[in-house]
């Protein structure tokens, strides 16, 4: 096994580039979409067989063990190639808490399955009412013998008709004293009576968002990880990572790449009006990029995110969603057309863009939850 922080970060860069760039097939780079398994199959064989499905695990579990700084590498390797992030649940959210927080049968038996893909995860947190504020979620388990019978609905549940299992929070003692005890942990099979899946078409035309309504759906009561009552806690054990990748500059540096070679091709420069505002919104992503850099460099140094990383969602998505907008407008009366406008060798679906700019202000923590943990944890203002 190769001890990968060992290596330079500089040596370590240049393997993982060469690898993306010379494995990684070209029709699958920037996909405009999230992809189903069988499209990128074939794909995730290679880094299975490679090591490299789970690059946060620890050696012991089949990852790749990398440290903070590597981890930051390999995903800014990914991102600037175009490497989609595939059908990752399973590695990026419940296969780290199982390390955490199951027991040694859990691990023995799903953390391979994880890596194999052969259990594809859907996450289901989200609820009509319980949204940013996932602590009033209301699906409930009861356990009957030796099963958990589930009943509710989620929402916004990412690709779960690609999905075989879900992970979810449920209510489980439903007189806790407060909304956020109460809550347990649980993994559940979707191929059962009493699991409902139902597509929900985007603006933009997709379909990867799903509502999954439980009717008397069960799942064995050896699929509560960690403690009964205890999942809330749990659940933000999970966030250590992702509050500094959600914030990751390619968002918005894709998009003015894109909104750049759009517009040369528009002759959009000619205009003093437009070249002051792609300015401003190509200033906007530098700042932006500076800041994460140095949220990267606590993580190398070892050092725990406070909550000041929440800046860092906040301006990607507001900068994203500017660059969109500019986009639409550098399209002038074409901007309204649905499907890739062509302006030389450059194809751009500005709609599509604009579409999927709008929820990202929204997912992962909306911005106005963001800015409130701003003002009360950083700024030290009063609720």
């Amino acid at each position: 096994m190769t001890d990968w922080n060992a290596m330079s970060d500089a040596e370590f860069r240049k393997e993982v580039r060469q690898f993306f760039e010379a494995e990684y097939p070209e029709e699958l780079r920037h996909l405009p979409h999230r992809p189903k398994f069988a499209e990128i199959e074939h794909w995730h064989r290679k880094l299975h067989a490679k090591g490299w499905v789970a690059p946060a695990w620890p050696a012991e579990f089949g990852g790749m063990g990398l440290n903070a700084a590597k981890l930051l590498i390999f995903y800014e390797e990914q991102q600037r190639w175009g490497v989609n992030r595939g059908r990752d649940m399973g590695v990026q959210m419940v296969g780290p808490l199982i390390i955490k927080f199951g027991t040694r049968e859990q691990k023995d038996y799903w953390l391979p399955r994880i890596l194999s893909c052969e259990d594809i995860w859907c996450q289901g947190y989200s609820e009509p009412g319980a949204g940013s504020d996932l602590a009033n979620l209301r699906t409930r388990a009861e356990i009957d013998g030796d099963d958990f019978v589930i009943n509710g609905q989620k929402i916004w549940t990412t690709m779960a008709h690609d999905a075989t299992h879900i992970f979810m929070l449920v209510r489980t003692d439903p007189d806790a004293p407060k909304k956020q005890q109460g809550i347990s942990f649980l993994l559940a099979p979707m191929d059962q009576p009493g699991v409902d899946v139902r597509t929900i078409t985007t603006l933009s035309g997709e379909t990867e968002f799903c509502e999954v309504f439980f009717d008397n759906a069960r799942t064995p009561r050896e699929n509560l990880v960690g403690e009964l009552n205890k999942g809330w806690t749990m659940a933000k054990a999970l966030l250590s990572f992702e509050r500094i990748f959600i914030g990751s500059p390619s968002l918005a540096q894709n998009a003015l790449g894109q909104l750049e070679s759009f517009a040369r091709g528009r002759g959009a420069f000619d205009d003093p009006v437009f070249r002051d505002r792609f300015a401003q919104a190509a200033l906007d992503v530098e700042d932006h990029a500076a800041l994460y850099a140095r949220f990267a460099d606590q993580l190398k140094r070892g050092e725990t995110l406070g909550a000041d990383v929440s800046m860092l969602k906040i301006w990607v998505t507001e900068c994203f969603q500017r660059i969109t907008e500019l986009m639409i407008e550098a399209a002038g009366p074409d901007g309204g057309t649905i499907g890739p406008l062509q302006v030389g060798n450059v194809s751009v679906d500005v709609l599509s863009s604009f579409y999927k700019a709008r929820p990202t202000t929204i997912y992962g923590g909306s911005n106005e939850i963001q800015r409130n943990i701003l003002s009360k944890a950083v700024l030290g203002l009063p609720g």
